[in-house]
């Protein structure tokens, strides 16, 4: 079986978008392998974040 990988990207970096993302794409079978953030220089906020899913292809 080959690991096949979904990226989701998000400007809305708050919790509840994350938690929305999150539960959306776990109840479809995708698993969370990475969460990333891209900060801003002049912020401590990030400005995107990438949320890297896995799961099997099923072959």
């Amino acid at each position: 079986m080959a690991l096949v990988y979904k990226v989701v990207e998000t400007s809305d970096v708050s919790d509840v978008e994350l938690e929305r993302i999150l539960n959306e794409t776990t109840s479809e079978g995708w698993a969370l392998d990475m969460m990333q953030f891209a900060m801003r220089d002049s912020s401590k906020r990030p400005a995107m974040a990438f949320l890297t899913f896995t799961r099997d292809d099923g072959e």
